[in-house]
């Protein structure tokens, strides 16, 4: 078995001397040794010379490239509106969104009068018009109950197809309803006082609010009774019910089948549809039929309310704020032109995108990252051949699998058109939103019985992050992620691979990761693994989940392994190819990486301080327990210390031994790519 990938760097006998550019030598604390905190060793000083403002619920090295990103932007719209754009020209649907999303004089004049006649027709619905409503509240604001829509084939990935699945429920997560902690309680008393709010801000008595609040948590809360645990949601295999559409209609025939496609996708009914979660969509078919008319009435319309909030009056926004305050901790909303720039990019991003690729991203650093990937997908092919735990069969399919990648940098090949989208400044700013969200719906069920088009991106061009999508069996690498500290043209190499070298490296891991492995070369649901390497595999998983549920991240409150698994595992990867891909690439460049240094530090240790620099942050408590509920993701902090307590070339970089609250013994070291 071999790769046959060509190298991005080339020699040079006589390259200059290279110095640190993402890293900034004096922000090193060297009162904390890298083998007690290595996290604070790197970020300490930055930490404390950036203390989170009023805005932030959290603050990083993320948050600053998004800043750049973000102001970036602002100038490109703010230079499309002073251009006077024509009407029906994507400058004029661009800077009217902005200049709406702006103006809240208009829309605190205008206060709920944009939805009041949604309102009156849910609520003057007669007892038999009640199905049509059902499928109007689906067809055009929310997902009341479950949810339902078009996703590719998971067992065959060039096809899309239906899905059924949980849904429903405002606060996400089951937990917020049916656990009775402190924090929990916490939680969902705001919600209520959210909802009590909101409805008073429609136009309804205190009364009346109240007993809407009341229905809602009583159906949410049935509905979150039923909803798969986060650990579970990770059991991708697990979702996969097929079921004709007849089943469907046996199984949930409480529903109107034959009208819901069709009335709400403008899709025939299909011959197959997919339930991603059985007990969640037998809940809802269950309390379709017991619920009276009033309490599915008042859910609704705290269903319209919830998607309309973000785009009415001043009223809306700040009682949505206070429930946040609740939730993160942030103490002040987010200036207005930023929401209005984050409603601008959900509306029409890739063409905000494609004047923000022509203006700030060179054609090199699409070349160099070309170059890099290969490298990368090199040094991961060396460590699938030499993986100790997994058969050669199995390791055939893996590196097939890697030679499989598809990878995308920078930008689409296409952009999405927009032509038809209408955007009417007579109109409130609610309802022109609201037609954006039907118009990408619109473009979403076109593409039932239609080939999937990979040429697609999940992301805009200045969306500061970068992804792996599995049904593609594709890495994704958008322009605004190529900044300091993850790239630099002018940093060093250790800098660079130990930066954007792991982000990449990460996005290949995921291929391998606990949900990723159930894909095989061509992004279809296949096990191509033996059973004896899945079972070596789910070893090694147990082992690492146990390290991270160790963490106590508050007092009371640990980590959560198993729903982190898959971030954890690419952390860990990304870490370790990327290492090898810089050892090669310095080998070929001739470089004695054993006597050379940068500023004093070998090129290893730059590798992984710029690793530490990329996840340095202040974070407020509420949300650090709100990311440990929610967010797949572990804390910053964990990304660094327990992925690099298993790594030996960490320890040796820092002559990290035992007795160090860093090291880890090897016989408690869990590799696992």
């Amino acid at each position: 078995m071999a790769i046959t990938l060509t190298a991005g760097t080339s020699a040079l006998a006589d390259a200059p001397k290279e110095h640190l550019k993402s890293l900034d030598a004096k922000q090193i604390d060297n009162t904390i040794a890298p083998g007690t905190d290595f996290y604070l060793h790197v970020n300490k000083k930055w930490m404390e010379e950036n203390p989170l403002t009023p805005e932030h619920a959290r603050y990083g090295k993320f948050n600053i490239l998004s800043d750049t990103s973000e102001a970036r932007v602002k100038d490109i719209v703010l230079n499309l509106a002073s251009t006077n754009p024509q009407p029906g020209t994507v400058a004029f649907k661009v800077s009217t969104i902005y200049n709406q999303a702006m103006d809240s004089a208009r829309r605190n004049a205008e206060g709920a009068k944009p939805i009041l006649a949604d309102l009156k027709k849910i609520e003057t619905t007669p007892h038999e018009g009640m199905t049509d409503l059902f499928l109007w509240m689906h067809g055009n604001y929310a997902s009341p109950f479950f949810s339902a829509g078009i996703q590719e084939d998971l067992a065959n990935s060039s096809v899309y197809a239906m899905y059924i699945g949980g849904g429903g429920m405002g606060l996400g997560d089951r937990d917020y309803y049916l656990k009775n902690d402190k924090r929990n309680k916490e939680v969902r008393e705001a919600y209520k006082k959210l909802i009590v709010t909101q409805m008073r801000n429609a136009g309804y008595s205190k009364k009346d609010a109240n007993r809407i609040m009341n229905n809602v948590m009583k159906i949410e809360t049935a509905l979150a009774d039923s909803a798969l645990t986060r650990e579970e949601s990770r059991n991708i295999p697990a979702m996969y019910n097929p079921r004709t559409f007849a089943q469907v209609k046996e199984l949930y025939p409480n529903i109107d089948w034959d009208r819901f496609f069709i009335e709400t996708m403008g899709i025939q009914s299909p011959e197959q549809v997919i339930v991603t979660e059985l007990k969640s969509v037998d809940q809802a078919n269950k309390l379709m039929a017991a619920l009276t008319d009033r309490e599915i009435k008042d859910y609704y319309l705290w269903k319209y309310v919830a998607q309309a909030a973000g785009k009415l009056s001043d009223n809306f926004s700040d009682a949505s704020f206070e429930f946040n305050k609740v939730m993160s901790g942030v103490q002040q909303q987010r200036p207005r032109w930023k929401r209005a720039l984050g409603a601008t990019e959900g509306a029409m991003g890739e063409a905000v995108g494609q004047l923000y690729v022509e203006k700030y991203f060179p054609q090199s650093s699409k070349e160099y990252m070309i170059g890099l990937v290969e490298n990368l997908r090199t040094a991961l092919g060396k460590h699938i051949l030499h993986l100790d735990w997994m058969s050669d069969d199995t390791k055939l399919n893996a590196i097939k699998k890697l030679n499989a990648f598809t990878v995308k940098i920078g930008y689409p090949d296409k952009w999405k058109d927009y032509s038809t989208m209408e955007i009417d400044p007579a109109l409130s700013y609610y309802e022109n939103m609201h037609n954006v969200g039907m118009w990408h719906q619109k473009d979403l069920y076109s593409k039932w019985g239609k080939p999937v088009d990979r040429t697609e991106w999940g992301m805009t061009p200045q969306t500061v992050n970068a992804y792996y999508n599995p049904l593609a069996n594709e890495i994704v690498f958008p322009a605004a992620i190529l900044q300091a500290p993850f790239f630099d043209p002018e940093a060093s190499d250790a800098e660079n691979y130990g930066g954007i070298g792991v982000v990449i490296g990460h996005e290949m891991t995921h291929g391998f990761d606990d949900q990723g492995r159930n894909f095989d070369a061509e992004g279809n649901m296949r096990d191509w693994w033996t059973a004896e390497d899945s079972k070596a595999f789910t070893e090694k998983t147990k082992g690492l989940g146990a390290q991270f549920d160790a963490v106590e991240v508050l007092p009371g409150l640990h980590a959560n392994g198993t729903y982190t698994m898959g971030e954890n595992i690419a952390d860990q990867g990304g870490l370790r190819v990327a290492m090898t891909a810089f050892l090669d690439s310095q080998k070929k460049k001739g470089v004695d990486i054993a006597t050379e240094t940068i500023e004093g530090y070998t090129p290893e240790q730059v590798f992984y301080m710029n690793y530490a620099n990329l996840w340095g942050q202040n974070i407020r408590d509420e949300e650090i327990r709100s990311l440990t509920t929610g967010d797949v993701h572990s804390l910053g902090c964990n990304r660094v210390n327990v992925t690099l307590r298993n790594l030996a070339p960490f320890f040796k970089a820092f002559s990290i031994t035992e007795g160090q609250p860093m090291f880890r013994p090897e016989s408690e070291r869990v590799v696992i790519w």
